[in-house]
């Protein structure tokens, strides 16, 4: 270097170090600011001949350490001077007994705490075995002195602020640690602006298109996003000043990392992430009435926004183990978009950007400050050392528990829904209107499309998608769990029921004339009485379906043709006649047990315990020497059994057996061609009776193989599909797997 370059870069370390006394977030006294000077004179000669990959002089490494841990952490003059010497004993030749010489116990205790888990990231970095699940459980047993896990936290970021010089996948290393190991513990610590940097920098690094994608899209967004927060501001404003409140509000953008986060997990796209802010409310107010002022805002806010009644965090009442206290509401905004409003006095709001040091600030005294910080730390060994949940998030699960048995949900408008608690999307859409549940074709839970199984909690935004030629299938029933979304599947179901026993009763006609047997009253008796049936309904609709078909219609020409039958008839003619043609009625007759999702056929008992009979609401339960065994839901032994085997108890449920759903697999081959997948589609949609279950298509040179999975109820109705199949141009072969 020139003679001109190096005295540059000595006015600029020594620049450096009077900002570092400047921004100290504390107030420091003539021997704190020694202590300081000392620690910097040494650094300085101690790292004098040592550069950073990107050339510049390696001092301004610790400098840049200690202006975090003196600005942004808010740290004593201690930890400062610990930040300053934190590489010195590990790079040089300074000795740890020659720096308590120098400062003292404390500080030689924090730079030998920093000095061991530099040798112990060595030692990850050459030793694989080292896992960072142990180096991590290291870092928290290691030392005594919270401090040193602070300081290595602000260590970290610089060198993630300054990481542009290094190798691309020494810089992935780094960035994945950092997102494992020290953005937990700053959040641990409470620490969260520097934790949401760490996030936001490790992401520039391991997924560094996404990282710059999102960033884009935030900038490009920041129009929009101010307008939305004047628009929300605008409604409580006049309230606020009309209760002469000082605040001010912003908006704050979430982080890259928790976009991201959002989009991965959610399975969502950047412009479905609706909560793409928070809105921080920031009012003045002396400790004595700042709680009673956070709950004024919180009445007002909600006074003209609808709340999330599970969204409530009162970090007021019970503040965090790391000091932080705020009021957290997520509020139903303009355009039904979820807000999160954030409420903190000024106070609060320091505590929350510098993390518990700020305490400091409205501490009298000296000696009062030195019992804050040594509280301070002490509440951070313990909370780092303890990694269970702490009491507060187990009162909030308690509090959640304790209105279990009712949810509350959110249309996409904003509008809230009581529902009981195991409710499903289908639930939701027939609470909203009837002709919605009919048509459903699908259902959106927080923007992330879902099964119509799945259950509901509260606080969930949904979204029904709906089709004309949507309508209720029996699976239906298994969904849906309250009365009225039921009652009127179950209508539907009949209509529908009652459409194809229409279809059924022309079909009958038809298939009895190409028999030469009469379609009269007297036949159809026979018929329903030959098929073990109860009404005329029940004949037609089998019908209908294709459950009963020629080949069962011959078997009933034959049958009455022989001489046996013919006197067995003669008996029958004397019972009682089949009920009314007319009767409005399909019966069910439960004379099956299904188990599982599949609704498999499997061997069972019947448990004497509780004796369940067809229609029963039942369950299986897997025993040691007696196969499946099924008892009633209410069964005494119910309760014992799915609190002690759960793993052994197995969905069931009694069924019509001529009613039952089949899985089938149709295989297909041909010559590949524009549009002959929404040929096939088309086809199968078309078809009464068969629903889809899953599709695969592979083509390669002009060829194509093709996998359906598809439901039906027999298989007549497969057959007649698959002939259907066949004859679409372009196909050459359609098989059953």
């Amino acid at each position: 270097m020139t003679e001109a370059a190096i005295v540059k870069e000595n006015k600029e370390i020594a620049r450096q170090y009077k900002e570092l006394l400047r921004i100290s977030y504390r107030t420091l006294t003539k021997e704190d600011k020694n202590l300081i000077r000392l620690a910097f004179d040494t650094s300085v000669e101690a790292h004098k001949d040592q550069r950073r990959k990107s050339g510049e002089a390696y001092i301004f490494h610790p400098i840049a350490v200690a202006k975090i841990v003196a600005s942004e952490i808010g740290l004593d003059a201690t930890s400062i001077a610990a930040a300053l010497l934190h590489d010195v004993v590990e790079d040089t030749t300074y000795s740890i007994e020659e720096i308590e010489k120098m400062f003292g116990k404390t500080v030689a205790l924090i730079v030998d705490g920093l000095t061991k888990i530099s040798h112990l990231q060595q030692q990850q970095d050459k030793d694989v075995s080292l896992q960072a699940e142990n180096f991590r459980k290291m870092l928290l047993t290691l030392n005594d002195d919270v401090r040193v896990i602070i300081i290595k936290i602000a260590d970290r970021l610089h060198n993630m602020q300054t990481m542009d010089a290094m190798k691309p996948d020494k810089q992935v290393k780094i960035a994945s640690e950092t997102l494992y190991i020290y953005a937990p513990l700053a959040h641990r610590i409470g620490l969260y602006s520097i934790k949401t940097e760490l996030e936001d920098l490790s992401l520039k690094y391991t997924e560094p298109e996404v990282y710059n994608d999102i960033l884009t899209k935030i900038r490009e967004s920041k129009q929009e996003q101010d307008a939305y927060i004047d628009a929300f501001t605008k409604v409580i404003k006049d309230s606020l000043d009309q209760e002469q409140l000082e605040y001010t509000i912003k908006g704050r953008p979430k982080s890259i990392y928790s976009i991201w986060r959002k989009i991965k997990t959610q399975n969502i796209t950047f412009d479905e992430v609706f909560d793409k802010f928070a809105v921080r409310i920031i009012y003045k107010g002396d400790i004595a009435n700042e709680k009673f002022l956070a709950w004024k805002i919180y009445s007002i806010v909600t006074d003209h926004f609808r709340p999330n009644p599970i969204r409530l965090r009162d970090w007021i009442s019970s503040p965090k183990s790391t000091g932080y206290e705020a009021l957290h509401i997520t509020v139903m905004g303009p355009k039904g978009r979820w807000v999160e409003v954030q409420i903190r006095s000024e106070r609060m709001n320091e505590i929350a950007e510098k993390g518990y040091a700020a305490h400091y600030k409205y501490k009298q005294g000296a000696e009062q400050e030195e019992k804050t910080m040594e509280e301070w730390l002490n509440r951070l060994q313990e909370a780092l050392e303890n990694s269970e949940a702490n009491a507060v998030d187990f009162v909030e699960q308690f509090k959640l528990n304790l209105y279990a048995k009712e949810i509350f949900v959110f249309t996409p408008q904003g509008d809230l829904k009581s529902l009981p608690k195991g409710a499903t999307p289908l639930d939701f859409a027939f609470s909203i209107h009837t002709a919605i549940g009919l048509h459903t074709r699908g259902a959106k839970v927080n923007n992330k499309l879902v099964p119509l199984s799945h259950e509901l909690k509260s606080g969930d935004q949904i979204e029904i998608i709906t089709s004309e030629n949507a309508k209720p299938n029996v699976n239906w029933l298994d969904y849906a769990s309250t009365a009225r979304a039921r009652s009127k599947i179950k209508s539907s179901l009949r209509e529908e029921k009652k459409e194809l026993a229409e279809e059924g009763k022309a079909v009958l006609a038809r298939k009895l004339k190409a028999q030469k047997l009469s379609f009269n009253e007297s036949m159809i008796n026979e018929l329903v009485i030959y098929f073990k049936l109860k009404t005329s309904l029940d004949l037609f609709y089998r019908v209908g379906i294709g459950k009963i078909d020629n080949k069962n219609l011959k078997e009933f020409t034959a049958s009455r043709s022989n001489a046996f039958v013919s006197y067995f008839k003669n008996k029958i003619r004397k019972a009682p006649v089949a009920e009314d043609l007319n009767k409005e009625e399909i019966t069910h007759k439960y004379d099956q047990i299904v188990f599982g999702k599949e609704e498999e056929v499997l061997d069972y008992k019947l448990a004497n315990c509780c004796n369940p009979i067809p229609g029963d609401r039942v369950f299986g339960f897997i025993t040691v020497s007696e196969g499946i065994k099924v008892h009633k839901k209410d069964c005494p032994n119910a309760i014992q059994f799915q609190s002690n085997y759960a793993y052994r108890i197995i969905q069931a449920k009694w069924i019509d057996s001529t009613q039952q759903d089949f899985k089938a697999i149709i295989n297909l081959t041909g010559i590949d061609n524009l549009g002959l997948v929404s040929e096939i589609t088309q086809e199968i949609s078309k078809s009464m009776n068969v629903n889809m279950r899953s599709i695969n298509f592979d083509s390669a040179d002009g060829v194509f193989t093709g996998k359906i999975t598809v439901i039906v109820k027999n298989n007549s109705i497969l057959d007649t599909l698959i002939e259907h199949l066949k004859k679409i141009s372009g196909i050459d072969k359609v098989s059953r797997e």
